[in-house]
């Protein structure tokens, strides 16, 4: 059974080795009317300066070597990620603080 060639055309004929271009198409303003409208208004998603990403703002944490060893143990045994168990933490924290300004205890 004889291969294929691979990368020689055959053929005496110089017209034989000119590639043909393929056919422009048509642009498809369905497949393009479905990409904007899938794409946001304004793109708010970066984190190209490290401050917002989406309607969220990004905050660096810096903890003590201790600290940062501890996160991670909890959210091992938590089975979850630091960031997702410190998340966690500071938005209970702030609902926590927010319902102690609205009904302060004595």
């Amino acid at each position: 059974m004889p291969l294929p060639s691979l990368g020689r055309i055959r053929g005496n004929s110089k017209s034989s080795n000119v590639r043909q271009q393929p056919e422009e198409l048509p642009p498809d303003t369905e497949l393009e009317s479905y990409l904007a409208a899938l794409a946001p208004e304004a793109d708010v998603e970066t984190t190209a300066s490290g401050r917002r990403f989406g309607n969220s703002e990004v905050y660096q944490l810096r903890l003590a070597l201790i600290a940062n060893e501890q996160l991670r143990e909890l959210a091992a045994h938590r089975q979850t990620s630091p960031q997702a168990l410190a998340q966690e933490w500071v938005m209970e924290r702030l609902s926590w603080e927010a319902q102690q300004l609205r009904f302060p205890q004595r």
